[in-house]
């Protein structure tokens, strides 16, 4: 397929008019040789199709980041495997004079464009106008097309356009002319009183008067104010998804339980039965229940991202992070960090100074990530009450916006102390545009949250059934005739008990003595200060493939030392689950203990392997590795005794 490049500023809606092309044909991969992402998808012509690749948002094709950077690299080199056979600019016709400078750079290089006017309706409710023929009359080689990505119109004569694009490639004009810093700050000077040449003929500006955007943003980026209402905002979300998912959360898991049972009960006993109702199923049960929380949490936040919100974030947290060694462009990391650390961490390439990076990578993983949620969530409806706090909050929720708090202050604490301990003179520099207030693009949120779901169950999710199937065989067997001699010892001891307690006593004995139990065993005083029982230190183990394997890993655990012919929710099983003196094993204490265990813990192999890529050496994720471990024996050594 030949290849189409989507270029624009950041907040022109280049991604939306992307999805538009592309709809769910899209892929996430690198750029070779590079680590920085690029999204391509399939684009369907009435006779062909093309790859659309998008790439990262820049207002010049001269860098100052990773991100940028690829931009120079690609169109630079005719050669390379991306330069492509056309290029769609999009721009903000609200901010034409700012968003040209790109497109004459690209333009001026020979590239066959098609110029995209996106945001039109926002331009004309401004009184803002754009002589379109004058512009053409400016770059008669660009095929100019007005359009409005938040609705789809101008999609079909984009397409048309693309179906007229020339199949070879184009030569370009090399940019190494201007490869220094002076001849580039020289270049762009004269652009920019070019572009003020034309745009004083091409766009005509309404007097100006506050807009709705300037009126609110008043309140919104006030330094108390401001701060104010993004953490309420924060504790409504954390409110939202501990409440809202718990309907759809309680179906799903009863939905599996009953099939785990009825699996028991239908198919013929023996060893691939016991496999499906005790290990696979479980396993999936324990990936797919999680789903409604995730879901909703990528949606509130998809439309905080869409309607320009969260550039004010990133505006107000500024202040805030500088005396912590960070700036306003470490916020979009660490808030993509509780979707994802592995994309937070990605992101960092847009932060020019290195040392100011490399602290946002290392406390990157500190943020509470959507892994986590499976296992807040379960522990705190196990030893939080389900009550309201002055008649208007969920006890439960506030824990759970507590979690994230205590994740985001220890972010901050440990990026203090690495400030304190890398010097560095690089100068800090933080330039940011505030976009327009706008009404979501509910294609964008919903195709967004359809992705993060996606990937939560189909890439955790197979770590999580791969290691569940792993620990029914580990549960269900045991050197020797270690089973059967458990067995018997207790069929032995307890003649007199009723069967069905005679049968709970035999599946925790049998269990004790597989090879899980010998490996928890020989676990257990390390975590015993900590409150947590052989059972737990197994979860522990194996959630540091994937932090919401802990979760799976119970239910497997649960499943096997259950009796087989009645099937419970694993909350039940857990609640139930005793010391072998009679005593809980989940109180109040070991609960908050194993919460502030995982808000530190560096439980992600997928993370530590992505900070060696970005840092290129496995020094700084061992680091990573060391201070978040050290951190969260500590904490939930403290915790547990404070609440013991």
């Amino acid at each position: 397929m030949r290849k189409v490049a989507l270029f624009g500023n950041p907040n022109t809606g280049k991604s939306s008019i992307f999805n538009r092309l592309t709809g769910l044909n899209q892929k996430v991969g690198n750029f070779p040789g590079v680590t920085v992402d690029k999204q391509t998808g399939v684009v369907q012509l009435a006779d062909e199709k093309i790859e659309l690749i998008d790439f990262p948002g820049t207002y010049s094709v001269y860098p100052r980041s990773m991100d940028e950077k690829v931009v120079y690299d690609v169109i630079n080199n005719p050669n390379h495997r991306d330069f492509p056979t056309q290029s769609i600019v999009v721009v903000d016709a609200t901010n034409l004079e700012r968003n040209l400078l790109l497109f004459t750079q690209l333009y001026d290089l020979g590239l066959s464009c098609i110029l995209a006017l996106n945001m039109t309706d926002v331009a004309h409710r401004k009184g803002i106008v754009v002589d379109e023929a004058a512009l053409q009359n400016h770059f008669p080689l660009a095929t100019i097309i007005r359009c409005n990505a938040r609705i789809g119109a101008g999609m079909a004569e984009l397409r048309a356009a693309l179906s007229d694009i020339p199949r070879e490639k184009q030569s370009g004009t090399p940019l190494l002319a201007h490869d220094d810093a002076q001849g580039q700050i020289k270049d762009t000077t004269e652009r920019y009183q070019r572009i003020k040449q034309i745009c004083s003929v091409v766009v005509t500006l309404p007097e100006k008067v506050p807009t709705f955007s300037t009126r609110i943003d008043k309140w919104l980026t006030h330094p108390i104010f401001g701060y104010a209402f993004f953490f309420f905002l924060l504790l409504l979300i954390f409110q939202s998804v501990f409440t809202l998912a718990a309907y759809p959360m309680d179906w799903i898991d009863s939905g599996f339980s009953s099939l785990s049972e009825w699996t028991s009960a239908s198919l013929p006993d023996g060893l691939f039965t016991r496999l499906l109702s005790e290990g696979i199923i479980p396993g999936i049960g324990g990936v797919l229940v999680f789903i409604p929380q995730i879901a909703l949490l990528f949606f509130l936040l998809g439309i905080l991202e869409e309607t320009g919100y969260m550039a004010r974030v990133v505006f107000i947290m500024d202040k805030l992070m500088r005396p912590f060694g960070l700036n306003g462009k470490s916020v979009v990391p660490l808030i993509s960090s509780a979707a994802c650390a592995i994309p937070g961490i990605m992101s960092t390439r847009t932060i020019a100074s290195q040392k100011e990076r490399l602290t946002t990578i290392l406390v990157a993983p500190l943020m509470s990530c959507s892994a986590r949620i499976p296992v807040y969530t379960l522990l705190i409806s196990l030893v939080i009450p389900n009550r309201s706090v002055l008649g208007v909050f969920n006890l439960q929720g506030l824990v759970l916006f507590g979690l994230y708090m205590l994740g985001l202050a220890s972010a901050l604490a440990v990026a203090w102390v690495i400030k304190k301990l890398l010097k560095s003179t690089e100068l800090s520099v933080f330039l940011l545009e505030l976009p327009e207030y706008k009404s979501p693009r509910w294609g964008n949120v919903f195709l967004e949250v359809y992705k993060k779901a996606k990937v939560f169950a189909f890439d955790a999710g197979k770590i999580i059934v791969a290691i569940s199937i792993l620990l029914w065989a580990l549960a269900s067997f045991g050197p020797g005739s270690s089973l059967e001699d458990a067995e018997k010892q207790i069929r032995t001891e307890m003649k007199s008990i009723p069967e069905r307690e005679l049968s709970e006593h035999i599946a925790s004995a049998k269990l004790e003595a597989s090879y899980m139990g010998y490996l928890g065993k020989a676990i257990e005083p390390v975590i015993q200060p900590l409150g947590y029982d052989w059972k737990i230190g197994i979860s522990l183990l194996t959630s540091f493939a994937a932090r919401e394997v802990f979760v799976g890993s119970l239910s497997t655990i649960y499943s096997v030392h259950q009796d087989g012919d009645i099937t419970t929710p694993l909350i039940e099983k857990m609640r139930s689950e005793t010391t072998a003196n009679g005593k809980p094993v989940y109180t109040l204490a070991s609960g908050l203990s194993l919460l502030v265990f995982y808000v530190f813990a560096m439980q992600c192999m997928a993370t530590l392997a992505v900070v060696k890529r970005e840092t290129k050496s496995w020094k700084w994720p061992m680091i990573q590795l060391g201070y978040m471990g050290a951190m969260a024996y500590l904490g939930a050594l403290l915790t547990f005794n404070i609440f013991s």
